[in-house]
């Protein structure tokens, strides 16, 4: 907090802006981008928590035909979404809208992010309409053939609800990466966290019917959450807009086919398009597989793949986007040196948080899933946290992953990363058909998620080293990773302890009894971690080693 309060200081010298939305939008350093995007991440997933927690209470054990139904309508609109927007704007965007601020050229800037904005509102909104039309087919035979003819008839018609978001949200991504290019992160970060609330304003309110002077124009039900996945999309839009203020904007409504910037974006966006396509095939695949496991098996593993996604989001999102625009500025500029230096300090740093939350999450992620469901709801949350143990390896890989694509996307180089996801992905799919086949159910689908994770960073990482000609991890870096290795091995006996010290028992119901268990679990476990490091000579800890004495010096004082 205090780095950001002197950002907001400092800046507050440089502009006289007075009102909130001014203070909010100012450029913010690495670190205090780093903090804003954790705690943003850290509110919009405690959000996403209760809004399971809803769900999974209204429908998880009565409806569970109708929650697999609401799941795999997200499955097609989605996958659009991430094939033409999604991660594909902002590592393709960023580098080039740079350059052209870099230059001097703000005119040109504008004039390719008009352009951009433009196009992809067209083609997304063609797009949510093809949706809405082809829905029947997708859903029947390709997303979830496994659903019953009710759960089917229920899935097809909030697809066409739901088909609406890819033209709101590539609105939103376009306007959130202009915030994020120019360092200005804080509405960027927060509008997640909106769209999470027009949804559980769609479960508490909608659910029960919506009355307009007295006439019911909507009778509830599920359908009524998928309302308000689109007062989400709608809220999240708008939050974002409220985020160009003072960034001077130049909107035009014209495609600038001869802006150059423009059509270097548009050869750069098909390779990191299709990459997060093809990532999302993978999704397809799961929901189609488990749609065929039985009722409530698609929704178990959606949410323990949300569950796993949260803290790569908190840990490897958040820092890697953080530090994406100084890689690409260090780039423009022709310092390697400061760009190993700087891609070695995030790597160190995501891999030195996301090691002892993926043993941490494995040991307590009975915990984790009480978070969403009741512990009472024994069969659901059993199959969930299983799924979730198979995941833990996948969320090291994938915090670690963003940054290592990233190291690609500095150089404008989308091509790389696309063809790794494709044998990633290939592979992932190839074990998950296997896996289902041998009969090892839903935890098969989460052990081949970790399997093709771990391949794929190997696989970056190794070609970032040839690269660099062996420059960019050296040997400070690999002595480093053994003694995170041995810090995490420390902190896996001592949470697997703490467990059996406070176990998670049947009558733990309320988040009020299982919470306090899983804070404590989790601050011994990376108090030790945190110790151990101390004791093996990592940098990471020493800040907060440092932080924890200044606490005790000053309170014995």
């Amino acid at each position: 907090m205090y780095i950001i309060t002197r950002d907001i200081i400092i800046n507050m010298k440089k502009f006289r802006f007075k009102s909130v939305v001014q203070l909010a939008n100012i450029k913010l350093s690495v670190k205090s981008a780093a903090v804003v995007l954790a705690s943003s991440t850290l509110i919009s997933a405690l959000l996403g928590l209760f809004r399971d927690r809803l769900l999974n209470s209204y429908y998880l054990g009565t409806y569970p035909t109708g929650i697999d139904a609401y799941t795999a309508a997200f499955t097609i609109p989605d996958f659009m979404f991430f094939i033409l927007t999604s991660g594909a704007l902002s590592v393709s965007f960023i580098p080039v809208f740079n350059q052209r601020l870099a230059g001097g050229n703000k005119k040109s800037a504008w004039e390719l992010s008009s352009s951009l904005l433009n196009l992809l509102a067209i083609f997304t909104l063609i797009t949510s309409i093809l949706i809405m039309i082809f829905a029947d087919p997708l859903i029947r035979y390709i997303v979830s053939p496994g659903l019953d003819e009710s759960g089917m008839i229920l899935a097809i018609n909030m697809t066409r609800v739901i088909a609406i978001n890819p033209f709101l949200f590539s609105i939103a991504t376009v306007i959130t990466s202009i915030q994020q290019a120019v360092g200005r992160f804080v509405f960027y970060s927060f509008a997640p966290a909106i769209y999470n609330i027009g949804i559980i304003i769609g479960i508490t309110w909608f659910t029960g019917g919506i009355n307009l002077f007295g006439v019911q124009i909507f009778e509830g039900g599920i359908m009524g959450v998928a309302l308000g996945v689109i007062l989400g999309a709608i809220l999240q839009l708008i939050v974002s807009l409220i985020g160009l203020f003072g960034l001077g904007f130049d909107y035009d409504f014209k495609i600038n086919w001869k802006n150059q910037g423009f059509r270097t974006i548009l050869k750069l966006l098909p390779p990191r398009s299709l990459d997060q396509g093809i990532d999302y095939v993978n999704s397809i695949v799961n929901t189609n597989l488990s749609s065929r496991m039985g009722a409530g098996a698609v929704r178990s593993f959606n949410q323990a793949s949300a569950l796993h996604q949260m803290p790569v989001n908190l840990v490897g999102v958040a820092i890697s986007t953080a530090f994406f625009p100084k890689l690409t500025e260090e780039l423009g500029q022709g310092d390697q040196h400061e760009f190993y230096n700087t891609f070695r300090q995030a790597l160190r740093t995501i891999t030195w948080i996301a090691l002892p939350v993926s043993v941490i999450a494995f040991f307590a992620r009975g915990y984790v899933v009480s978070f969403i469901s009741n512990v009472g709801n024994n069969d659901s949350n059993g199959t969930i946290a299983s799924i979730l143990g198979a995941l833990c390896i996948a969320i090291f890989a994938r915090s670690v992953f963003h940054i290592a694509s990233r190291g690609f996307y500095a150089y404008q180089d989308t091509k790389t990363p696309f063809i790794v996801s494709i044998f990633a992905i290939g592979l992932t799919i190839l074990l998950s058909v296997w896996f289902f086949f041998l009969g090892w159910g839903v935890d098969g689908l989460g052990l081949a998620q970790s399997i093709g994770a771990i391949v794929e960073i190997i696989i970056l990482l190794a070609i970032l080293q040839w690269r660099s000609h062996s420059k960019l991890l050296d040997k400070s870096y690999w002595r480093a990773m053994v003694r995170m290795v041995m810090a995490t091995a420390i902190t896996g006996c001592v949470a697997f302890s703490m467990t059996k010290f406070f176990p998670l028992m049947i009558t733990d119901n309320s988040l009020v009894s299982t919470i306090p268990k899983f804070l404590l679990i989790s601050a011994v476990s990376f108090a030790a971690y945190v110790i151990a490091s101390f004791f093996l000579n990592l940098s990471e800890a020493e800040p907060i080693i440092n932080y924890v004495k200044k606490i005790l010096f000053k309170n014995a004082k």
